[in-house]
């Protein structure tokens, strides 16, 4: 197995996806000649032509409403938003069109298509390139979501999300793109700088989507995250002494709610972590459905950690991220009750 950034991981996904298929195609602004903002599709147009790899305008409902097209005439369009904050004008196209067609239709038609977008902040990049939208996407039948947390989930995840019949939502924490993530500062190392974050199987091996990971197992208190959140839960537990059980959710629908319940029925406790403002969060949701399953099983109130409810705060950045200081007061908060 090779060792690959997120980014490396990404970019052999559809390589791998695009030599094996030829129905594979993908664009977006910027994906073809430069290879995308963050060089994720980097040498696919020059591999596989322009016909396969090419750029769009900046258009994103026009990306969608094509790439939508596309699907129902048999292509497997994958298709990269520039960045996550960059969707809304493509959401109409997303939830009235993608996440419909299959049941508008009675099945005659599915809508095989996989929209990646880089998500959550931490690179400076101020109220419009920091959103972390994925609360609005889990809310829409029809849609999948997935967030992966390393390079060997990134690949295997992609590939599953291309195969799939069904739209999917491809989220990638911007902050671990380039390599390891220091949970305990809340910061990358060396940000800018490419280190190798783990390894990945060469070929098509797919990572199902729907099951989770549990990342630490432990046995005083469930944490639920994903995405960057998962590295600052690890780091919180190291840092309190807490035996927290940390599961990194990788798919948000389909939820894996099997492990989490066993997971919360063992510990008897749970704290949710992520990045997105608190209101109306994934979080919220996470909480009903471990209530609802495991009521009796709870020995404390359920805590959440999450981002402010404030417009993202540049100024502010590394304040508004959860980090192992404030997860670690949850932890201590859920064992003290």
């Amino acid at each position: 197995m090779a060792q690959m950034t997120m980014i490396e991981a990404i970019r052999e996904a559809h390589d791998v996806a695009m030599e094996a298929d030829e129905r594979v195609v993908v664009f977006g602004e910027d994906v073809g000649f430069f290879g995308g903002v963050f060089r994720c599709t980097a040498g696919l147009q020059e591999k596989y032509g322009k016909s396969r790899c090419f750029d769009a305008p900046i258009n994103e409902s026009g990306i969608v409403g094509t790439a939508i097209g596309m699907a129902a005439f048999g292509l497997k369009p994958v298709i990269e938003i520039q960045f996550a904050d960059y969707v809304y004008p493509a959401y109409d196209q997303i939830v009235s069109e993608a996440a419909r067609l299959r049941h508008r239709s009675n099945g005659d038609f599915t809508c095989p298509i996989v929209i990646r977008m880089p998500t959550g902040g931490g690179i400076f990049g101020g109220q419009t390139h920091s959103q972390s939208p994925e609360a609005i996407f889990t809310h829409v039948s029809g849609l999948k979501v997935v967030i992966p947390s390393n390079p060997r989930d990134a690949k295997g995840l992609l590939l599953a999300a291309i195969e799939d019949p069904d739209p999917v939502i491809f989220l990638e924490p911007k902050r671990l793109y380039n390599g390891p993530f220091d949970g305990h500062h809340n910061k990358p190392i060396e940000s800018w700088k490419k280190h190798p974050q783990g390894e990945v199987p060469e070929g098509k091996q797919i990572v199902p989507l729907g099951k989770a990971h549990i990342q630490k197992e432990g046995s005083d208190v469930t944490v639920l995250a994903y995405g960057t959140m998962v590295y600052v839960a690890e780091a919180a537990a190291a840092e309190t002494g807490v035996d927290a059980e940390v599961i990194d959710l990788r798919t948000l629908m389909p939820l894996d709610l099997d492990t989490i319940v066993d997971s919360v029925k063992k510990t008897g406790r749970c704290v949710v972590v992520h990045e997105a403002t608190r209101t109306s969060g994934f979080g919220a949701e996470l909480m009903s459905l471990v209530q609802e399953a495991c009521f009796y099983h709870l020995e404390a109130p359920m805590v959440r950690v999450t981002g402010w409810d404030t417009p993202y705060p540049h100024a502010q950045e590394w304040e508004y991220f959860p980090g192992p200081v404030r997860v670690g007061e949850a932890l201590r908060k859920v064992m003290e009750d």
